[in-house]
Parts: structure tokens; C-alpha cells; sequence
């Protein structure tokens, strides 16, 4: 039987991974969003939930048991919480072992599983933006208000409080499923959406603080979509507070596919 010579070249060319290029067209980017709290406890945040210490051998563990887990997502592009500039710089630096020691998730989380999948680069996609709220508190407090504005302080204050109780008795993993939960992550944007209530007529404190709220989202949801190509695989480490809008965000962009933490959190 005589063989072409195109399926001859076929049979002496060894395989070759598959590239973006390779993708077809049509092929939806996978998307998992990964909410958390802030490792090294830089108390920027209304309510913050407090982190134990996760240099320990312990915490070190745990964390290699999420990267561990996330890794059987096959990730291909890892973005995070800072600008773009400082962790093309930062990211370099931990490759060649140079990297201060630091307790930044974006350091324990982020750099950590993109070194571990092969990852050259991992994507700064993070956003400047207002949050006005000092004009809804004193909307508030001219109309009445104050009793329901404090309320959901409380409510956001005693989920904080929760979350850094189960860390300290439990693992960082449980405490991220815990925030990755799709029912809590809906809650947690029940008290953005409750700023609603703070307005009248032509003053709408409450309007303007959601809108600088959701404008900061759609920004950085935007630097994340412009690094996708077709059938990328990307894991996002960013606040849990985020996750409603960047998840919002994902599942109505065209192209995209959400993919939920949990199901690769250990």
C-alpha cells in the first residue's frame, strides 16, 4: 500500500500543544472568579475581616492544598488585585526567588498558582475608583435614616466578624468557600443595592455611590476581558465584595463561561 506523502509527513511530525491559535473561534473563555479577604491585614475596607498569620508552616500548607486544588482547573491566565505595572514587576521578582516576603493574597494566592500551572505573566487588572460614601451618611442623618444605615453596618460588621472566626479555627479554604458560596456573595451585594434607599428627587446620594461602585467593577471586569482569547482558562483572585459585580460581569459577556471556585477549592 503506498502512503502520500502528506500522510507521511503527518505521521513523522511529532504533536504539538495545543495554542490559543489552535482554539476555534467560537470557543468561550472559562472564567472562575475567586472572592477573599485581604491576607495581610491592611484595614482599607469599611469592615474587615481579620487574617491570621499565613506564613506559618500551617497556613503555608493550606495554601499549597488551594493551589493544589485550583490547579485541577488547568488555568492558563491568572489575574489579581493590583495595577498592572506593579505586578508585571513584582510577579518577575517572585520567579527569580528575589521577592520580599510578603503576606499579600496576591502574593500567597494569585503568584503562587500561576507559578505552579507555568504561567509567565499574571494579569494586574485592578481599577482607581470613588466610593462617596460620606454623602449617603449625611443624607442619612439630615433625614432620618441612620437607624436602617447602621443596621446594615452591623449586618456587614457581624459577617466579618464570622468569617474571621471560622479562619481561625478552621483553614483558609474554609473560609473561602465560605465567602465563594453564590448565596453569600448575593448577600453580600443585597447591602450594596440597599444604598438605594438613600435619596430623594434630584439627591440621590445612594444612586451615585452604586454607579462609582458598579463603574470601578465594569473597569476592572473590562481589563480582565481584553486578556482573554478563546478557550483561556482564567482564575481571578480578587476582594470578595467584587465578586457579585465581576461575576455579573462574566456571565452576561458574550464568550465568557463562569466557572464556580468551589467546585476546586479543596
Amino acid at each position: 500500500m503506498r502512503v502520500s506523502p502528506i500522510a507521511l509527513l503527518c505521521l513523522l511530525l511529532p504533536l504539538q500543544p495545543a495554542t490559543a491559535a489552535d482554539q476555534p473561534i467560537d470557543a468561550p473563555a472559562q472564567v472562575m472568579i475567586v472572592g477573599t479577604y485581604h491576607f495581610s491585614n491592611p484595614g482599607r475596607d469599611q469592615h474587615n475581616v481579620k487574617s491570621d498569620d499565613v506564613l506559618t508552616p500551617e497556613r503555608q500548607q493550606q495554601l499549597d492544598a488551594i493551589a493544589k486544588g485550583l490547579l485541577r482547573f488547568q488555568p492558563t491566565l491568572v489575574a489579581v488585585e493590583w495595577p498592572a505595572d506593579v505586578v508585571d514587576q513584582r510577579y518577575a521578582e517572585f520567579r527569580a526567588g528575589k521577592l520580599p516576603t510578603s503576606r499579600n493574597e496576591v502574593v500567597q494566592l494569585g503568584f503562587r498558582l500561576a507559578k505552579g500551572a507555568g504561567i509567565s505573566a499574571v494579569h494586574g487588572i485592578d481599577a482607581d475608583g470613588d466610593f462617596p460614601y460620606e454623602a449617603v451618611q449625611a443624607w442619612a442623618e439630615k433625614n432620618g435614616a441612620m437607624n436602617r444605615l447602621n443596621a446594615t453596618q452591623e449586618k456587614i460588621e457581624a459577617t466579618a466578624n464570622k468569617l474571621s472566626a471560622l479562619q481561625h479555627s478552621s483553614t483558609i479554604a474554609a473560609a473561602l468557600h465560605e465567602m465563594n458560596l453564590p448565596e453569600n456573595i448575593a448577600q453580600d451585594y443585597a447591602s450594596y443595592a440597599s444604598l438605594l434607599h438613600y435619596g430623594s428627587g434630584s439627591e440621590q446620594p445612594g444612586v451615585k455611590l452604586l454607579a462609582a461602585w458598579q463603574t470601578r467593577n465594569l473597569e476592572i471586569c473590562a481589563r480582565l476581558v481584553q486578556s482573554l482569547h478563546p478557550g483561556a482558562r482564567a482564575v481571578v483572585f480578587y476582594g470578595a465584595g467584587h465578586s457579585f459585580l465581576l461575576r455579573q460581569c462574566v456571565s452576561q459577556t458574550p464568550g465568557l463561561q463562569l466557572v464556580e471556585a468551589n467546585s476546586f477549592l479543596p
